[in-house]
């Protein structure tokens, strides 16, 4: 059936000009008291390894018309299936909703209603490991060497001692944690399972997966096989892989259409919040990033300042205003596919995990409204114009010295220039006219203010506050007209 398939099954392109909303569903919103577990922790406590918020699918469903207003255009889902914890990426169950979630019925209404609003949906794929409740590890536990599953794990030696403190010694486990045994992908009958999970949430309307530790699957044949699979469901389907590294191995006909981009994340955070790089450094970093890939892997990539991982993005800035401002103008500049963490927009704060993944905050009054209002006139921009979304990027030369980013996009006639002041003190930019086909007597338009800027005699010259940003367009949006 597999070689039916095509080997390079293309990037679909609905990926290149997305943008991505990445949920914790145990912490976005509660829309079904119902199914909370017993102990559910009270809405926004303090987040917990082991506590539930009592988020669910229903909560996700009822807030649709706000993501919409938001502007996302895809929906990225941290683990909904049956687990022990609130994270869930020790699975129990692949063909099972969460039953703190909510059920069957409850997914299928959340992928038809984010379909007919135009959101895409996708699902985390946690292949590596499994729970200890997951039918064939329970089984070894059972039954020890007599069981039918022993090569469904790495097992060294039994009894397995699979609970209690200190890492696992008798099997092998992600990160030696006793409570995610590693599943044996070289066994058929596990490869064979795995794929058919894949393939079968495609059918159920999952437009992609975002594989969780790929890298820990080491293995290029089962990638592939997967891809095959995946794409044979559904060509428009999206395969995102969580490195954390530049490497060009992982995408590809037989591997992934983009990657987690945390590489472009270290640089932005290095630029604006460690202040470890300077224009230059931060131009050879994203340059040696993007020159590493395909052109249509590049646009593809999941551009992120946060995750369920990381710190969040304004608790790195110290909540600065100017400089998340500055992150989120660059990060929707860079070309990929821009991704927020659920709440970023309103201004959510947390440390690492489990501090990142606290309860949304739904009271508007606790909103910083014009982050919101500023991640809806970038989304709207990348929407409107096909160079934030497709086109070359260049640099333009800039000194160090003067401590400041430029950066053009350019798609036919269309062009629009960045310009980040990354400095304490105010900085003039001096471009000469015509340099970016932009004359003497043009006018041209800073998107984020709606104000004209006039192409003089010398340029164009315009002075930058401390962290300043400008997004000039060479035309004003249609909305302004």
């Amino acid at each position: 059936m597999l070689e039916s398939v095509p080997r390079a099954m293309p990037v679909p392109l609905w990926v290149q000009d997305a943008v991505f909303y990445q949920i914790f569903p145990d912490s976005f919103a509660n829309g079904d008291p119902s199914n909370d577990p017993p102990g559910v922790q009270p809405w926004g406590a303090p987040p917990t390894l082991s506590g539930f918020q009592g988020g669910d699918l229903r909560g996700i469903l009822d807030h649709l018309d706000y993501l919409i207003d938001l502007g996302v255009t895809a929906l990225y889902l941290n683990p909904i299936f049956v687990a022990g914890s609130n994270h869930r990426y020790n699975t129990t169950d692949y063909l099972a909703i969460d039953d703190r979630l909510g059920t069957k019925d409850d997914f299928a209404r959340l992928i038809d209603q984010a379909h007919r609003r135009g959101l895409r949906v996708l699902l985390d794929g946690v292949f590596n490991h499994t729970g200890r409740g997951f039918f064939a590890f329970r089984d070894l536990l059972d039954h020890g060497e007599r069981s039918a599953f022993r090569d469904w794990y790495h097992v060294r030696e039994f009894p397995l001692d699979a609970f209690g403190d200190g890492p696992a010694e008798r099997y092998l486990a992600w990160w030696k944690l006793r409570s995610l045994p590693k599943l044996n992908t070289s066994h058929p009958p596990v490869r064979a399972y795995l794929l058919e999970i894949a393939r079968r949430w495609i059918e159920q309307g999952v437009d992609g997966w975002r594989l969780d530790v790929p890298n820990e699957i080491d293995d290029d044949e089962f990638w592939g096989e997967l891809r095959a699979e995946v794409k044979q469901a559904n060509s428009e389907a999206c395969l995102l892989g969580e490195i954390w590294t530049v490497d060009p191995r992982w995408v590809g006909p037989r591997m992934f259409d983009g990657l987690m981009n945390y590489p472009q994340r270290r640089a932005l955070i290095d630029l604006v919040v460690e202040g470890t790089f300077t224009p230059s450094g931060f131009r050879k970093a994203i340059e040696r990033q993007m020159a590493a890939y395909p052109d249509a892997h590049v646009h593809a990539h999941y551009n992120l300042l946060g995750s369920h991982d990381t710190e969040r993005v304004a608790t790195l800035a110290g909540d600065d205003r100017h400089r998340l401002r500055l992150l989120f103008c660059l990060q929707f500049f860079l070309p990929g596919a821009p991704a927020i963490l659920y709440g970023d927009e309103v201004g959510l704060t947390g440390g690492k995990d489990p501090e990142c993944r606290a309860a949304f905050p739904w009271d508007p009054s606790r909103w910083d409204e014009n982050r919101r209002k500023l991640l809806q006139r970038l989304i709207r921009l990348r929407k409107e114009r096909a160079e934030l979304r497709r086109g070359a990027l260049t640099f333009l030369e800039l000194h160090d010295a003067e401590d400041v980013v430029g950066m053009a996009r350019r798609m036919g006639e269309s062009c629009s220039v960045l310009f980040a002041n990354i400095s304490d003190s105010s900085r003039q930019v001096r471009i000469p006219a015509g340099t970016l086909g932009w004359g003497e007597g043009r006018e041209v338009h800073d998107a984020l203010t709606d104000r004209a800027v006039h192409i003089g005699p010398d340029g164009l010259v315009k002075t930058l506050g401390p962290w300043e940003t400008i997004l000039l367009t060479d035309s004003p949006s249609p909305r302004n007209r």
